[in-house]
């Protein structure tokens, strides 16, 4: 069990029920935080509350479309009633185009990548710093990726037009909310074994492990220990960061 030092606080992730938010989930339970799970997968989220649960954690999951607004001003607020506040934010749920070239996607792909991956950001982000600034401060962690800073493959054109976009608002939410005590930081995982990562037809995982540095794809949990550290006091003199956990790809 991690050390409690989220003991007594009130977290929320979106897109918590698989990956690596569940991780995300898993992680800041383990040190003591009530985390609310939102996401659109019923079973798969009261599935995690229930590990977090039997782990001797505080959790709860609330059903939640992420794009769309009245539902996500909806999540808030129960969080709110229920709790008096929100700590921790993981920004997290996210939608990765099918691959094809950027002249055969359509505009209802479009729509989905930046409603899912941008917008609903701006959204939580809209909600989130109020709330945390009213009750003294907080912490945000919004999930983009390597993505974002550079294109590893064709195909993936919005996707990773969205997670540059993300990146850059999170930058500019970082500056304006820092002196009001919510901190916004972003962690940029790179090839990351999730369901998102194993579905984007890149064929060969062993050829993709073996061209990073590490020479392995990263797993969810290591991920969600560095989203754990941006929510901490540890790291508290971190604001607008981009932490990538890529294995070293962004060296290569």
């Amino acid at each position: 069990m991690a050390p409690q030092e989220f003991s007594g606080k009130i977290a929320l992730v979106t897109g918590g029920a698989t990956g690596i938010g569940r991780a995300a989930s898993l992680a800041l339970a383990a040190r003591g935080a009530t985390v609310t799970i939102a996401g659109r997968r019923t079973e798969a989220g009261k599935a995690v509350v229930e590990e977090i649960r039997a782990l001797g954690g505080t959790a709860e999951f609330r059903r939640t479309d992420v794009t769309d607004l009245g539902a996500l001003e909806a999540l808030h607020r129960g969080i709110v009633a229920d709790h008096g506040r929100l700590d921790i934010a993981f920004d997290n749920a996210g939608y990765q185009e099918p691959r094809a070239p950027l002249p055969q996607q359509s505009d209802a792909v479009f729509d989905r990548v930046f409603d899912t991956n941008l917008r609903a950001v701006f959204h939580c982000l809209r909600l989130q710093i109020p709330l945390m600034a009213a009750a003294g401060g907080g912490a945000i962690v919004v999930n983009a990726s390597v993505s974002g800073l550079r294109n590893p493959n064709p195909g993936l054109s919005l996707y990773s037009a969205s997670k540059a976009a993300v990146i850059s608002l999170a930058k500019s939410a970082a500056m304006e909310a820092a002196e009001t005590g919510v901190r916004i930081n972003i962690v940029a995982p790179g090839r990351v074994a999730t369901e998102m990562m194993l579905g984007s037809k890149i064929m060969d995982m062993e050829a993709v492990a073996a061209g990073l540095p590490i020479r392995r794809l990263g797993r969810p949990e290591e991920v969600a220990e560095a989203v754990a550290w941006l929510a901490s006091d540890a790291a508290s003199f971190v604001v607008g960061h981009v932490l990538c956990t890529d294995g070293g790809f962004m060296t290569l």
